[in-house]
This record gives C-alpha cells, structure tokens and sequence, in this order.
C-alpha cells in the first residue's frame, strides 16, 4: 500500500519485535544505520501517563546518499533522517512504514536532488519488499 507521503506494508503474521530486529536488518543491508529510535509507548507513558500500542520510529540514514544530499542543498537536513515506523496492527501483526522520500524532497525547489530521493525511496522499497 501507498500514501502520498509514505510506503505502507501491513504483515498481520509477522510478530512487532521480530518486524523491528528484520527491519533494521533490511536497513543495514540497502547501506541504512538507525541513528534514533524512538519507542512511542514508553514515551506517552512516561510523559503523558496514556496507553498506547507498541509503536517505534527508526530514524534511518544512509551517509553516502545523505551527504550526496546535503553537498546540493545545505538546508535538506530538515527533512532528514528518513523515518520508519514498525506499529502494531489491529488484530494482530504488524504495519511497517517508510518516510516516501520523493514526496518530501518534491519540497525542495532543486531538481539536483530528486534522483537521490529516487535512489533512497528504491531502498525503502526494497526494505518493506524484504519483509515478506
């Protein structure tokens, strides 16, 4: 499944610790490091003393691609890292979902960064394809 901004993979076998470990697997094999990860449960229930499903977003980078990036427009950092997100379904399983780079850097108003948006939205692909 797609949206506008992100590509969308619901796996309503696949259970949420096993979906975090193979997600940021894929994201090491197509070149990704997780420089954040940000646990949404923990964090509303800590700040905000509310329940909420298992929800973690991971901030993924790839340096080559980022610094490719950032040498054609300084200011792109804003809309990085790309983000990922590996929530628990409703009846089970998982939805795992990337940040759809060419929708944020269509934002950019320099045509030098679309195919690195197009290399990186690939990758991403290529990480919710792995999934199953």
């Amino acid at each position: 499944m797609e949206i506008r901004y992100a590509l969308v993979k619901e796996l309503p076998d696949m259970d949420y610790d096993h979906a975090v470990e193979r997600t940021t697997e894929l994201l090491a094999e197509e070149g990704f490091g997780v420089l954040t990860e940000i646990d949404v449960k923990a964090t509303l229930k800590k700040k905000l003393d509310l329940d909420f499903k298992r929800y973690v977003i991971l901030g993924a980078c790839n340096p080559k691609l980022a610094h490719q990036a950032l040498t054609g427009e300084p200011l792109l950092g804003v809309l990085l890292p790309c983000n990922m997100v590996v929530m628990e379904r409703d009846g089970g399983g998982v939805i795992v979902a990337a940040f759809k780079p060419t929708a944020g850097f269509s934002l950019v108003d320099n045509p030098d960064v679309m195919p690195i948006a197009d290399q990186v939205e690939g990758k991403m692909r290529r990480v919710l394809d792995g999934l199953g």
